[in-house]
């Protein structure tokens, strides 16, 4: 799974494998994440894109405060987190053009 390996969440010698609890959180981020994009690219400019920009940011700051503090391996936290941070602040700077 995309995700689960940099999270330090895959298993096995080759870190290919993933467990069901794993899988439904990843499903779910992933599901979450379609449904605000989906929101995002078919809504009018204006207040409708700027909540479905904001429940982006709020999901995104959700990441960085549950990665960075929860993720069984400590070393990976810190660089998932920020990786999240960033996603939110760019998502945050195009509410800039959401009319």
């Amino acid at each position: 799974m995309l995700l689960a390996r940099p999270c330090g969440l895959a298993e096995g010698p080759d870190q290919r494998q993933v467990s069901p609890a794993v899988r439904t959180l990843i499903g779910g981020i992933g599901a979450r994440d379609a449904a605000i994009g989906t929101a995002m690219v078919l809504a009018p400019r204006g207040p409708a894109l700027r909540l479905a920009i904001l429940a982006r940011v709020a999901s995104d700051l959700g990441d960085v405060a549950f990665f960075g503090s929860r993720l069984p391996d400590a070393s990976r936290r810190a660089r998932i987190a920020g990786f999240a941070a960033v996603w939110a602040g760019l998502c945050a700077l195009s509410a800039r053009w959401a009319g």
